[in-house]
């Protein structure tokens, strides 16, 4: 007797006629109605296959700690909006990071709690997994304490894109808190956490930390795994850390950095992380070259007296601390920023928005859940993203369509020689220094202001910091001083892999400050 198997709803359909036809038009193919039916045939078996793997379990990230999922905390609690969830996930009872609340950028996955990547669009998704940050601090011995604010998809390095709503800077409620990892940068300047995890995509860990007065590194690209956390652009991907010190940077650090067995693909085989804590005591910088970089205190929007604090910042470590300075040049950092713009607006396309936070080509981990929740919001609710994520999608997708991808791939071959411009320099010097942003912060817009007026705003202080996030150099900023009570960041840039060094001369720069940002 036949065994009996009942109805079964496949995962993927066969496409109907209508289906077909309108799927070869998409890509620029006539067919008649009869190829519409063939070609529609010749896709059942392949559909099969489709479905047949549904059927398998997948691989995922492992859920190593226990936890509760958390609430979204009351405007009482969340006086500067930097806080989209709080959480009290505790890890090993024992490690690096013991004793130490840290908070994570809202684009980076902490199994069971809520996700939105400060977007309208992804707002409902609750990841099943730990990115691998997640998992590496819990496995330190720190306790995630929630999740912060960031602008919507990243696309901003303000304060005022996200779909809750703006951060506001705890120096002065009415400006900036810079973007897009703004909450963490809060949170850590007001000390409701110890240590935060931020992303960098053009500057966005070190732009807040500039304009909150806090520590802040963007690794060397692929030292800190991506796993687990939203990809806008994989060569400009970075996870790093935002402290209130050099040394709890150079822990969290420690703790975060190394190879991910292949399930990151940004990188290679042959990363590993170091004791940076046990490398930051020195007595002076006297075997230490600083350049100061012309083009980086020269650009359009400079305040002479962001310059000036930055350069008097420098002379300190060269007269108490003993360090060389020299002037240098790399004249094609002028054109960084329009290099990674032109490889982040096709990137973010095909990877953010087409390829739902995790793109495609790559052998490594591939979170179908999170794929799943970008594309039905972005079915569903493209009307509600920021305005500058508008903009990138649009000419992300007018790029690709109209020139071929001809200018991503371009760009990608720039920023192999700006790579090396850079890397002739590091021949003579050991850091670089420039400002972080070369203009004063600014003040969050007025409610009714133009489309046109936010968007230049939102884009308009990654001239220093985007070149490196094309080039992968690790760059660190640090607070050199005030104008009218608001930080400004002095950004060191090192030789790949050589944050030791990086952490030694913003340790050593950190001991002869006489203030503190916040008390």
């Amino acid at each position: 007797m036949a065994s009996y198997v009942p109805y079964s709803s496949p995962p993927v359909r066969l496409p109907s006629l209508n289906k077909t036809k309108e799927l070869a038009q998409r890509i620029g193919i006539d067919l008649s109605q009869d190829e519409v039916a063939e070609y529609r045939d010749l896709m059942k078996d392949i559909i099969g296959c489709y479905n047949e793997i549904e059927k398998l379990p997948e691989i995922t990230l492992p859920v190593k700690y226990p936890r509760l999922p958390g609430y979204r905390p009351t405007a009482e609690e969340n006086l500067f909006n930097a806080w989209y969830w709080k959480t009290d996930i505790k890890g090993a009872s024992e490690g690096l990071l013991q004793g130490k609340r840290i908070a994570m950028k809202d684009t980076i996955a902490v199994s069971g709690v809520p996700m939105m990547g400060g977007s309208w669009v992804m707002e409902g998704y609750v990841p099943e997994f730990d990115a691998t940050v997640v998992t590496r601090v819990l496995d330190a011995g720190g306790t995630v304490a929630g999740k912060a604010v960031c602008e919507d998809w990243c696309v901003s390095g303000v304060s005022y894109m996200a779909a809750k709503g703006p951060t506001l800077n705890p120096c002065a409620y009415t400006h900036s808190a810079g973007g897009s990892s703004s909450g963490c940068a809060v949170l850590v300047a007001k000390g409701e956490v110890d240590m935060a995890i931020g992303g960098d995509q053009g500057g966005s860990i070190r732009l807040p930390a500039s304009c909150c007065g806090i520590v802040g590194l963007k690794p060397t690209h692929g030292l800190v795994p991506y796993t687990g956390a939203q990809a806008m652009e994989p060569t400009n991907d970075h996870l790093g850390p935002m402290t209130r010190s050099v040394k709890d940077c150079a822990l969290l650090l420690e703790a975060i950095a190394g190879y991910d067995d292949g399930l990151d693909q940004r990188q290679n085989p042959t990363i590993v992380g170091e004791k940076y804590s046990d490398s930051l005591e020195c007595e002076n910088l006297k075997n230490i070259t600083i350049g100061l970089l012309e083009e980086g205190f020269m650009q359009e929007d400079k305040d002479f007296t962001v310059n000036s604090i930055v350069k008097s910042a420098v002379s300190k470590m060269s007269k108490l601390l003993l360090a060389k300075i020299v002037d240098v040049s790399v004249p094609l950092h002028n054109q960084g920023k329009n290099i990674r713009w032109c490889m982040a607006h096709q990137g973010i396309s095909d990877t953010m928005l087409r390829g739902g936070c995790v793109g495609s080509g790559h052998k490594g981990f591939y979170s179908t859940s999170m794929m799943d929740a970008v594309g039905r919001g972005l079915q569903s609710q493209p009307d509600d993203l920021s305005p500058a994520v508008k903009r990138v999608w649009m000419l992300g997708e007018y790029m690709k369509h109209e020139y071929r991808g001809r200018f991503y791939g371009k760009a990608q071959n720039l920023r192999r020689l700006l790579t090396a411009e850079y890397d002739k320099v590091f021949q003579e010097v050991d850091v670089i220094v420039m400002p972080t942003i070369p203009f004063k912060t600014p003040k969050l817009p007025a409610k009714n202001t133009s489309v046109s007026a936010l968007l230049k705003e939102a884009g308009r202080n990654l001239a220093n910091t985007s070149p490196f996030n094309a080039t992968g150099h690790p760059a660190l900023t640090i607070n050199a001083g005030f104008i009218d009570g608001l930080p400004v960041g002095m950004m060191l840039v090192g030789r790949m892999f050589d944050e030791k060094t990086l952490l030694k001369v913003a340790y050593a720069y950190e001991q002869l400050q006489q203030y503190t940002v916040f008390p």
